[in-house]
């Protein structure tokens, strides 16, 4: 099997699991994440600077087509139960990355809130896309 040289977008898949489920959202246009840290600087008297970046969770977003109303029930479904019951329940999202030598990498973001940053433009004779930014705990490879 030929290696490529690079990634390109097409070599990701994302899908998302909450409250124990899949919520299938089919065609994925977009992902990106960000790892989050708090910096800390030391100040020595009798030295230069000092900085150390402590990990402190993921960021990220993905966009997709609506192609289904999945999301949209989803975030009915987390505010009705945060409202009726005060629950506020998190999920995971699992990243596949194929690499250029043909394999695939695993990720998983653990403890996932969400946010339905878009929830669509709609207009005439055109794509509707929609947005979910979430934080996470922490990223794993698995």
């Amino acid at each position: 099997m030929a290696t490529k040289l690079f990634n390109v977008g097409r070599d990701c898949r994302v899908v998302l699991i909450y409250n124990g489920s899949r919520v299938d959202l089919p065609t994925v246009t977009g992902f990106q994440s960000q790892q989050q840290t708090h910096q800390l600087t030391s100040a020595p008297l009798n030295d230069m600077p000092m900085f150390f970046d402590v990990p402190n969770g993921w960021r990220g977003q993905f966009d997709f087509q609506r192609d289904n109303d999945n999301a949209d029930d989803l975030f009915a479904e987390i505010e009705s139960g945060f409202w009726s019951a005060g629950s506020m329940i998190t999920g995971n999202i699992y990243q596949y990355v194929v690499e250029t030598d043909g394999t695939t990498s695993t990720y998983e973001y653990v403890g996932a809130t969400l946010r339905l940053s878009d929830a669509g433009n709609w207009r005439s004779e055109n794509i509707t896309t929609q947005r979910i930014e979430f934080t996470a705990r922490i990223r794993n490879k698995i």
